[in-house]
């Protein structure tokens, strides 16, 4: 098993693990152009995120990309961390551990302090999983305006 950033070749693949993502979410649903225009923008514009690619045998079977921006509080570069998924053959096989601290170490190469992350409220197993890789649970409340 390789981990490794992700190239535009492993769109179609990531495209494909983030519907089997989003059709789980509160919030969000499957849209493959939307998701290949996302995916093209990142791996395209390094200065934007970083994906980071699980791969076995050259086939990819999991994803974390994480956005940049800077936090106002620290006067320092922070992440946002987007999208994680593993394919749900592979799960329980610690690809994702992989796939989070190869993210980590990535983001604080790139002068990351701080990475958040936002979950569905009642996904307890996504909670307990990053609580064991050092999350803490914010006190801060998420609220979204859809622009159109």
């Amino acid at each position: 098993m390789e981990i490794a950033t992700a190239a535009v070749d492993d769109i179609p693949a990531l495209v494909e693990l983030l519907s089997i993502l989003f059709a789980q979410e509160a919030e969000f649903w499957p849209d493959i152009q939307a998701h290949t225009r996302g995916l093209f923008t990142i791996i395209s514009n390094p200065d934007i995120g970083l994906i980071v690619v699980a791969k076995n045998q050259g086939q990819v079977i999991g994803m974390v990309n994480i956005l940049f921006t800077v936090s106002t509080a620290l006067g320092e570069r922070v992440g946002i961390l987007e999208d994680m998924i593993v394919s749900p053959a592979w799960r329980g096989a610690g690809i994702g551990t992989r796939l989070l601290r190869q993210a980590i170490a990535q983001a604080q190469e790139q002068g990351c302090r701080r990475l958040t992350l936002l979950t569905d409220a009642d996904n307890r197993s996504a909670h307990r999983f990053y609580e064991r890789h050092g999350f803490v649970l914010s006190e801060m409340v998420p609220f979204r305006l859809v622009l159109k």
